[in-house]
Formats: structure tokens, C-alpha cells, sequence
């Protein structure tokens, strides 16, 4: 082999080396997207603020006991770490990552601001490489394939849907002058109530980004399980139905007033709304064996396989929780709180 035909094999391995070298690098940082039909937590949750989310064999939820920090636990509540510091929600998760919505240090200078880390967040599912997606206020957020969708409140309290590819890229307004709740997502496709002329049932085709009326209903916070849409009736003292997407017909779960809910499985837990006797309740999804799960005002039902969690309206701790689908047996979430006394020791 002559010298020259020599150096040019030789240049040509190292410029080949190179050239894999350079797309290891750019392949390295590169975020792999998601299938379209990859959603980041149930509706329920998120209409209960997204403190827990439940995702490959790991519970990632905000922390009470540590103002509402972000950690993982597995769904019987062992191996618990923290991951994040700093009051977080609208916890999502999907593909490789761990999505949030990190509300910052409201300032008490009475102008309603907010200090230090705010908006929303992107790390992987052991909480490193935490990146910022949009400094912002949020409203409520979805992971929706590989887009997150998320109300967006400006400094002058108007609120738009916006969206962010996971990747940082490709970021739009889609609607500019609406409040669209995008926590109701299945296979691409968003399901959300009118907020101003009407509360009808509306689809919004997350490919094209075009809504249209599904159902001329009267209803709120729309929850989609098993080809039926659960809500709350806004019309009829805000009793909890459901209605059916092959049937076009709607059915009355419970005649009592309902300040939230949420579903999961064969299971609804609501929280009924009465001066005399207040309670969180659960029952079938076809509204069949109602039972009390513990009388009092409660918020923030979020649920994971294996357990209801929940807190007392305007008291953040204790934390609360039943298990999922077993015989109600309320406790509180003790290990939420050993967790945070293990991290100061």
C-alpha cells in the first residue's frame, strides 16, 4: 500500500470518528420526544392541583410537610427521596422526565408579585438537570404527547392556552383570550368546558389546535374514564354526572351539591357542599354504594393505585389518605411527613 493511499485512509477513519463523535454529542442532549398519545397525569389530579402523580412504578408528589416540595416514594409509600425544593404543582410525568409547575416566594409588597424561582420546569425522573421551560404563572397544566399545554396568567390576570414542545422548542400561543382547562387529555385530543358565553363540552384537536362542540351540556372541571365524561353540573346546583360519548345521553350520579372530585378506577371521590354536614365521600362510577369517607371540609383528592390523598380546606397538614379501592380506613400520611424529618437530621 503506497504512502498516500495510506494517509488517506487514515484521514478518512478520522474524519469518520469525528463525525460519530459529534453526533454522540448532539444525540446526547437531544430530548426524545413522546407518543402523541403520552399524558402526563389523570384529570382528576390535576383538577386537584397535580400534588401526586403516579408514573412507571414511582408516586412523584409535593410535599406538605416540606411546602409542597417535590419527591418520590414508591405506591406503598417506601424508598422515599426528595427532589426538589421549593412549593411546586401540576406534577407531570412522561417518557424520561418530570414535569412541574414551581410557584416561587410571593412578595408582601402588595402588588400581588412573585420572587426568586417561578414557572415551568423540566428535569429527569431522579430530579436532575432540572431545566426552566417558561418563566410564568400557570393556571393548570398537561403533558400531552410531546407538547405541554398550559394556562398561562400575565401580570394583568388575563389568562391564554399556550404550549412548549418538552424539547424547549416550538412554543405558541393557541388560544390568546380563553381560559381552557388542557388537564382532560386523551389521544390527542383536549376536553374542556366554555368559561364565557356557554359551558358547553368542547374538543380541541391537539394537531391542528381546533376546537368544536362535542355536547350542549351545562357542565364543569370535565373528567374523561372509560368513554364517559364526568362533571359537575353547573346548572342543577353543581350535582356530580356523567355523560356518555357513544350514547350521547347523560346520567345523575348523586342529587348533592359537589365542590371537587376526582375518579379513578371503579371509584369516585367527591366532596360534597353542605352547611349542616360536610363530607368527603366515595362511590361507583355509576353512582351506585355512596359511603362517607370522613365528614369535614377537604381539598386537594389526589389518587394513586394504592391511596386517596387528601387535606383539610385551608389547612395544608396533616395529609390525609384511605386506600384506593380497599375498605375506608383514613390515616394520616405519616410517612410524608417522617421524610422531611429524615432530610434536617
Amino acid at each position: 500500500m503506497s504512502s498516500k493511499l495510506r494517509n488517506t485512509l487514515i484521514l478518512s477513519v478520522i474524519g469518520i470518528v469525528l463525525i460519530l463523535a459529534i453526533t454522540a454529542v448532539a444525540l446526547k442532549g437531544k430530548i426524545p420526544l413522546n407518543d402523541a398519545g403520552t399524558t402526563g397525569n389523570t384529570a382528576g389530579n390535576l383538577n386537584n392541583n397535580g400534588y401526586f402523580c403516579e408514573y412507571d412504578g414511582r408516586v412523584y408528589f409535593a410535599n406538605a410537610y416540606d411546602n409542597y416540595s417535590v419527591y418520590s416514594m414508591n405506591p406503598d409509600e417506601t424508598d422515599i427521596r426528595k427532589l426538589h425544593s421549593g412549593a411546586s404543582s401540576f406534577l407531570n410525568a412522561g417518557g424520561e422526565y418530570l414535569y412541574y409547575v414551581t410557584a416561587g416566594n410571593k412578595d408582601t409588597g402588595g402588588d400581588n408579585s412573585f420572587r426568586g424561582a417561578y414557572g415551568i420546569y423540566r428535569s429527569k425522573l431522579n430530579g436532575k438537570g432540572a431545566t426552566g421551560m417558561d418563566r410564568c404563572h400557570v393556571a393548570a397544566m398537561q403533558l400531552c404527547g410531546s407538547y405541554l399545554y398550559y394556562d398561562k396568567i400575565d401580570t394583568k390576570t388575563s389568562i391564554s392556552l399556550e404550549k412548549i414542545r418538552i424539547d424547549k422548542e416550538d412554543k405558541q400561543t393557541v388560544n390568546p383570550a380563553a381560559l381552557i382547562n388542557p388537564h382532560c387529555y386523551v389521544n390527542g385530543v383536549i376536553y374542556y368546558c366554555g368559561t364565557s358565553e356557554d359551558h358547553y363540552l368542547y374538543a380541541l384537536n391537539t394537531a391542528s389546535d381546533t376546537a368544536s362542540v362535542v355536547w350542549e351540556g351545562n357542565l364543569w372541571n370535565p373528567v374523561y374514564a372509560d368513554g364517559y365524561i364526568y362533571y359537575m353540573d353547573v346548572g342543577n346546583n353543581y350535582r356530580l354526572c356523567r355523560y356518555s360519548l357513544y350514547d350521547d345521553a347523560a346520567q345523575v350520579l348523586t342529587e348533592e351539591r359537589v365542590d371537587l372530585f376526582n375518579v379513578y378506577g371503579s371509584y369516585i371521590y367527591y366532596q360534597t357542599n353542605s352547611e349542616s354536614s360536610p363530607a368527603l365521600k366515595r362511590m361507583y362510577v355509576d353512582g351506585t354504594s355512596q359511603e362517607t369517607v370522613m365528614q369535614g371540609t377537604y381539598q386537594n383528592i389526589n389518587i394513586t393505585s394504592q391511596y386517596v390523598y387528601f387535606n383539610a380546606y385551608g389547612a395544608p397538614t396533616p395529609v390525609y389518605r384511605t386506600s384506593t379501592t380497599g375498605p375506608v380506613s383514613v390515616t394520616t400520611f405519616d410517612a410524608g411527613m417522617q421524610a422531611v424529618l429524615t432530610e434536617t437530621d
